[in-house]
């Protein structure tokens, strides 16, 4: 950012809740389908229809509200937010306006700057607060391609009208686009682990917007914002503000100024264009939705909710650190995801050994997982398998790079340790007695290396390991090689 300037950001995430059915009516809401084959008259927005609150959504945005910090609110009121769209059947949207469903946030997430190449660098703790989240219905979708003659027409697809959203808005707090970035994916990764809301950016149930604008440093005044909208990546909005802080600051330094107004992303050419001008919140003429009541909480909902939430992944992550030793960095990727989390824990308990658990997984595991972007609860290999491959590894019965082998072997395959290292003819000698027998005849045989070992040539060291382990087929425990070479090439 061009110094003497600062950018003030606000984010609206739309997270579709991850029930069933919509939040009105009681078709299905679920991504893809024949377009238009989800849909009822209350939907549709048909005359005599009626609304009737999904009690499902009540509890999934009480686990979003809780897992953000949010204080979810007694009282919450459904309005009318009218305006026009083609994929709006009814001419208005039901939302909440001046009584959300929750309010009143903070939420501290971690961020850090990015070098030239977006590597992160100095992580540190920034609180945000959330101003709302409240709940309502989704639109339709407009559909601009991929059917005949899109040249000259749209085509609506209302499957997606009424499905269950829960709108999060922050106070402008952001002031770069890796802070913002860093707080969408801090999001995603709550609402994921409460099962609150699937979250998938590319099927469209968690979608961003935010609000940019810029200022000089030292002003207090906020000067005009544009909103970026339909941002379908956490890295395209990343990309999108970067774009548009620059953009601003520049229009401001030649005297242009910026319109108040909507701005898609065009990745294709790598800049934002306007969409519309942005309306303000009297243009929608909000006023309470008559077919519906006042939404009720209860005190005793709340703590049934509460007793229903997993560990949340900052309190993971600190008894992470706690009760397996492991250090900061390794207990926040193993947080990073519940699935991963939870095959982390059992293969802790099952090898007794938590550290080397917590090296397996990141390391081996873990790239193998992302090799065919599968989560750990979608892994061939169960932890309990990886826990019996990391005490054979621990009893010297395998080395570490047949290991990784097996590993390999066990991902791909589903099959057990035993099996695989059966298959590989793997069983490593550990008998002390076979392997000094093996060491007698290396020595013997290489008398001239062993005189110049003892002359002071210790880098000869390594040639009698080789040729134990070459004698043995590999089979040999290394460690049990290295005990007894040494003891017997420095006996005298």
């Amino acid at each position: 950012m061009k110094d003497g300037w600062e950018a003030v950001i606000g984010m609206e995430i739309h997270a579709q809740l991850a029930t069933e059915t919509k939040i009105f009516c009681g078709c299905r809401a679920e991504f893809g389908g024949e377009p238009n084959s989800n849909t009822c008259p209350v939907c549709l927005g048909l005359p005599g229809a009626l609304p009737v609150l999904n009690e499902r959504v009540v509890e999934l945005g009480a686990r979003a509200a809780l897992a953000l910090g949010l204080e979810i609110q007694e009282t919450s009121i459904f309005a009318r937010k009218n305006y026009f769209y083609p994929d709006l059947p009814k001419g208005f949207q039901i939302s909440q306006y001046d009584k959300p469903f929750s309010a009143n946030g903070n939420l501290t997430i971690m961020t850090a700057d990015r070098d030239e190449h977006g590597h992160a660098t100095d992580w540190h703790p920034m609180t945000i607060h959330i101003q709302r989240m409240h709940l309502e219905e989704d639109a339709g979708k407009n559909v601009h391609e991929g059917l005949p003659d899109t040249d000259r027409y749209s085509y609506i697809d209302l499957n997606r009208a009424g499905t269950p959203l829960g709108e999060i808005v922050t106070s402008p707090d952001f002031h770069t686009s890796w802070q913002a970035y860093d707080y969408v994916n801090h999001v995603r990764r709550a609402l994921q682990w409460v099962g609150a809301s699937d979250a998938d950016m590319e099927k469209g149930n968690l979608r961003c917007e935010a609000n940019v604008s810029v200022r000089r440093v030292g002003e207090t005044a906020f000067n005009n914002k544009v909103e970026l909208k339909n941002l379908n990546s956490v890295r395209f909005m990343q990309k999108a503000i970067e774009f548009e802080i620059e953009r601003q600051i520049a229009a401001h330094e030649s005297g242009e100024g910026v319109s108040q107004e909507t701005r898609l992303w065009d990745e294709k050419n790598s800049q934002t264009r306007v969409m519309r001008s942005k309306e303000d919140a009297h243009d929608y003429r909000y006023f309470p939705e008559p077919d519906l009541q006042p939404l009720q909480i209860s005190a005793q909902f709340i703590e049934q909710v509460k007793n229903e939430m997993p560990e949340l992944p900052d309190a993971m992550r600190e008894r992470f650190i706690e009760v397996y030793g492991l250090t900061y960095n390794d207990a926040s990727q193993l947080a990073s995801e519940r699935s991963l989390a939870d095959y982390f824990e059992t293969t802790a308990r099952l090898s007794l050994n938590p550290k080397m658990a917590a090296n397996w997984i990141i390391g081996e595991f873990t790239r193998e997982l992302n090799s065919v972007d599968k989560s750990a609860k979608e892994s061939l290999m169960t932890a309990e398998d990886l826990a019996e491959l990391l005490k054979t590894i621990e009893s010297g019965t395998i080395n570490n790079n047949q290991g990784k082998e097996v590993l390999l072997e066990m991902f791909n395959t589903g099959k057990p340790a035993a099996a695989v290292i059966s298959e590989k003819g793997f069983e490593q000698i550990s008998d002390e007695s076979a392997i000094e027998k093996i060491v007698d005849d290396v020595i013997a045989s290489s008398e001239a290396n062993v005189a110049a070992y003892r002359a002071g040539n210790e880098k000869l060291f390594g040639f009698f390991v080789g040729q134990v382990m070459k004698a043995s087929g590999g089979k040999a425990n290394p460690k049990i090689v290295n005990e007894i070479l040494h003891r017997k090439l420095t006996a005298v």
